[in-house]
């Protein structure tokens, strides 16, 4: 079972005479390392501009916020939300195969298919996006980014000062890529991630986004639904990956859940062991409520049954995010 966390807005909120932000988010992330986490995935949502709406603002934008993390922690997978709008995707993939190399292979990138309100008008586009032109557009955009991470083989670069040789021409691979909505001629001026690639997590998909999400995703990101809902979800995106020509195995699909103050600690572990035994997910992202201690309960109450039942491991058996996955070019599996 894998198991992430998603910190949301609000999460390290702090009062007068607390600790900084950035020590109560750090504290967090090093807490879900210690009791062996997969990954936390980090938010990146903008505040809402009317006041009408729910005005949530994250503290830090995320790659900033993953960098950082990744230099108090050592194990735990640092996923961070990066919009396809606000974002070239050239300077995307350059950005998160840094932190990949920073983070010694525990970088993804969370993108998602869902069209955030408001968000284009910032970014020069106030009339947005249609929804057909959104998904093109993000496909394409994916694409980009897979294909600049793949710019260099792994032992491309020499850095040769004697011979004055940098890397194997024959191993380096322009992108060239001329498409509907971007050109973009690459290689990255970044070496290959110690992980291959960093991982790549989706969500916000709709039934047109799902051939796409299993030909490109690490990870799938599903909203909570029903038992029969879920099974009939997670069946469907596995044939299809197989259908794509990938393994099966090669695309974990996590199911998002909320915990509240009421959920009992037993009917939690109980609900995730049947779910993850009937094959309605491949684990979980834990949405956490604001309270700090929400992690402690979960990681003191909820884990340690999991762990007597063998649906978790003790501890990580690698060092890259890919490893904890269990997915290829993990580089330590």
């Amino acid at each position: 079972m894998h198991l992430a966390v998603s910190l949301l807005p609000g999460t390290a909120d702090t009062s007068p005479g607390e600790e900084p932000e950035f020590s109560r988010l750090a504290g967090l992330v090093q807490r879900a390392e210690a009791v062996g986490l997969d990954m936390v995935l980090l938010a990146d949502s903008a505040p809402a501009s009317s006041s009408d709406a729910a005005n949530s603002p994250v503290p830090f934008e995320a790659t900033t916020l993953l960098a950082a993390l990744a230099t108090v922690t050592s194990r735990i997978g640092l996923v961070a939300a990066a919009s396809t709008v606000a974002h070239q995707p050239y300077n995307l993939a350059r950005r998160f195969a840094s932190l990949d190399i920073i983070s010694h292979g525990r970088a993804g990138w969370h993108a998602t298919m869902a069209q955030g309100c408001r968000e284009a008008a910032n970014f020069s586009r106030p009339e947005g996006f249609s929804d057909t032109d959104f998904r093109r557009r993000s496909e394409e955009y994916i694409g980009i980014v897979q294909g600049l991470w793949q710019g260099w083989d792994a032992d491309a670069l020499l850095f040769d000062k004697t011979g004055g040789r940098f890397h194997y021409p024959e191993k380096m691979h322009l992108l060239d890529h001329k498409g509907e909505f971007f050109s973009v001629r690459g290689p990255l001026n970044v070496a290959r991630s110690p992980q291959d690639t960093p991982v790549l997590v989706l969500s916000g998909l709709s039934e047109a986004d799902l051939d796409i999400a299993v030909r490109t995703a690490d990870v799938i990101l599903l909203e909570s639904g029903s038992a029969e809902s879920a099974k009939i979800r997670f069946d469907d995106l596995k044939h299809r990956a197989t259908a794509a020509g990938r393994d099966p195995e090669a695309v974990k699909v996590l199911k998002t859940i909320s915990l509240t103050p009421d959920d009992g600690p037993a009917a939690v572990a109980e609900r995730l062991e049947t779910q993850f035994r009937e094959k309605r997910c491949d684990g979980f992202n834990v949405l956490l409520p604001p309270q700090p201690s929400a992690l402690d309960d979960f990681a003191d109450h909820i884990l340690p049954p999991l762990r007597r039942r063998g649906l978790v491991r003790e501890t990580y058996l690698g060092t890259t995010l890919r490893s904890h996955l269990g997915l290829a070019g993990g580089g330590d599996r």
